[in-house]
């Protein structure tokens, strides 16, 4: 009986806030299959190389995109005879947040073009099945911020509670009650305030915060 080796790859879902809207990394491949089509940024296990695909993850970001991401975790598992015309494959999804300061990224090697697309409209006739995973990343994203969790990697360093509701307004996809919002963050250990650091406008001074230094997302 002939065995099966599936193809094992890592894809990644980065997501960044840009004007004004969330968005999601798409780069226009450069090899078949699938060529000229938009995809996430992916790669094969490299089994000499790669001590997990966590290690996946990060050298496909790092060779495709030019970019070291805060966060990086993974959010589901893919599988199946029909999703690479190249034979059986199982993908691991991944989704990582980068800073909005850190948006310019440069494609690598093997892809053509990248491009940051709408993450709740990312387009028709990607890759594979792309569509879907973005919508899986999306939703454990959006999940995660509903229950609580602060999205302080899309933010600069230095931000202030304006920011950083209406970073969480983009994800979730509706406003936010700016009393309850802030009464939420009272005494929140996951942010610093700057004492003396304020951020200057046509508004009042705006305090400005940071994230703790062991925070995760």
């Amino acid at each position: 009986m002939k065995k099966l080796f599936p193809l094992v790859t890592a894809d990644i879902a980065l997501f960044t806030i840009q004007e004004g809207s969330l968005r999601v990394l798409l780069g226009k491949r450069a090899n078949t299959p699938e060529l000229g089509r938009w995809a996430l940024p992916g790669g094969v296990l490299d089994p000499m190389s790669d001590s997990d695909l966590n290690d996946t993850a990060r050298r496909v970001l790092s060779s495709k995109t030019g970019v070291d991401v805060p966060f990086l975790d993974q959010v589901a598992t893919f599988s199946g005879a029909a999703r690479d015309p190249r034979g059986w494959s199982l993908s691991v999804l991944y989704y990582a947040l980068l800073p909005r300061d850190l948006v310019p990224a440069v494609a690598g090697s093997k892809t053509e073009a990248i491009e940051w697309r709408d993450a709740f409209a990312p387009g028709s006739g990607l890759a594979f099945d792309h569509a879907k995973l973005i919508a899986a990343a999306l939703a454990t994203l959006r999940d995660k911020v509903d229950r609580a969790a602060l999205p302080l990697h899309l933010l600069p360093e230095r931000f202030t509670l304006t920011e950083l509701q209406q970073t969480c307004e983009l994800i979730l996809g509706r406003s936010l009650d700016k009393s309850v919002f802030r009464r939420r963050l009272k005494d929140e250990p996951r942010i610093v305030q700057l004492d003396g650091e304020f951020l200057y406008g046509p508004q009042r001074p705006a305090q400005l915060f940071r994230a703790a230094v062991d925070f995760r997302f």
